[in-house]
């Protein structure tokens, strides 16, 4: 049975058991509140089919990437994975994109709905060098699960477990990556013969969700995504790439990074990413928000948003710094719904970087 058959029985197996897909997500296993609720307690479990997989190797890969990526890529081993952004030359994000290594390649998912123009762009830079950017979904299917026994989950499959965020162990086919969130969370990938097996004996101990819940615990642990309504709308220091180690100012060239690199050094960014609560219907990635402080133009936009279990929405917003400190953001227009701040697990700088150093 080749990849792609394999690939398509994992879905099968999904369906089989329960999930319910619209395009590459799955929407719910059943009961999207249940599903929910689950996640902000106990153990949840969650296919990732939503990112989409892309292979980058050659003799020239290391280098291709780390002329085009925010990050350092000779830092992703096989025991390290990276968060890195795609820039456009002005330091606008195309993508964000999570890097893991194995068997001697760099695999690069980001959401589906960006990556065909993506890595479309990317391969324009290809040119003579030794490169090939290829999907990968036909030969790895990748899963997520979170949850207060998420690490000892992964202790009964692997001889060892990834202590901090973005550590990875590699051993018999199978790639996990410790992630950060309110509880151990990790990512597991695998070749799509060998998860069906590997689901059943974590699906024991957590309960299966919707790909949604993925994005929320993203939200909780204010990771940044970029989604077709934010392409080329913020430099990565405004989605808060840097405070979750996505960007290098050592590593030299890449497109944007002189614009990167002078709102670094010069203290110039007076937008940051904050999360938010609102009581609200569900906004669109790229929605902006509004604040007395700047009259007559938003304040900045939301850049990912889910239910949150308790009712209402968790939102992750780029706003003004001033508007931040005011207090009194609204989505959509001047007189929409009051966002609720609350803090992210890491500390966000309220003032610019050049006031700090003063």
């Amino acid at each position: 049975m080749n990849d792609s058959i394999h690939a398509s029985a994992w879905r099968d197996f999904l369906v089989q058991n329960g999930a319910v897909f619209e395009n590459e997500a799955v929407r719910h296993f059943g009961d999207p509140a249940s599903e929910r609720n689950a996640a902000a307690e106990s153990d949840v479990l969650i296919d990732l089919s939503h990112l989409s997989l892309w292979r980058v190797q050659g003799d020239d890969a290391e280098s291709f990437l780390q002329g085009q990526l925010s990050n350092d890529i000779r830092q992703v081993s096989e025991r390290r994975a990276q968060l890195s952004a795609y820039c456009n030359p002005k330091g606008r994000m195309l993508a964000i994109f999570q890097i893991v290594r194995r068997a001697g390649a760099y695999y690069l998912h980001l959401p589906a709905a960006l990556a065909e123009a993506t890595f479309k762009r990317l391969r324009m830079f290809v040119l003579r060098a030794k490169v090939k950017i290829e999907p990968a979904a036909a030969e790895l299917a990748h899963i997520g699960f979170s949850g207060p026994q998420a690490e000892s989950l992964v202790a009964g499959l692997m001889a060892s477990v990834p202590a901090a965020s973005y550590d990875a162990v590699y051993a018999d086919e199978i790639t996990v990556v410790r992630l950060p969130g309110r509880h151990p969370r990790f990512e597991l990938l695998a070749p799509p013969a060998r998860m069906p097996a590997l689901w059943q004996v974590l699906a024991r101990q957590a309960k299966p969700a919707a790909t949604g819940v993925w994005s929320w615990l993203d939200i909780l642990a204010g990771i940044p995504v970029v989604l077709p309504g934010t392409v080329e709308e913020f430099v990565p220091q405004m989605a808060n790439l840097d405070l979750v180690q996505g960007v290098s100012f050592t590593k030299g060239c890449y497109p944007g990074q002189e614009i990167v690199a002078r709102m670094h050094y010069l203290g110039r960014l007076n937008q940051r990413m904050f999360l938010a609560h609102v009581e609200a219907p569900l906004p669109v990635p790229g929605t902006a928000v509004y604040s007395p402080d700047l009259p007559g133009q938003s304040t900045g936009a939301v850049l990912n948003a889910q239910p949150s279990p308790g009712g209402g929405v968790d939102l992750l917003v780029v706003m003004h710094l001033s508007s931040a400190d005011a207090g009194d953001v609204r989505l959509a227009n001047p007189d929409g719904p009051r966002l609720q701040l609350h803090d992210l697990p890491y500390p966000v700088p309220r003032t610019s970087e050049k006031e700090m150093k003063s």
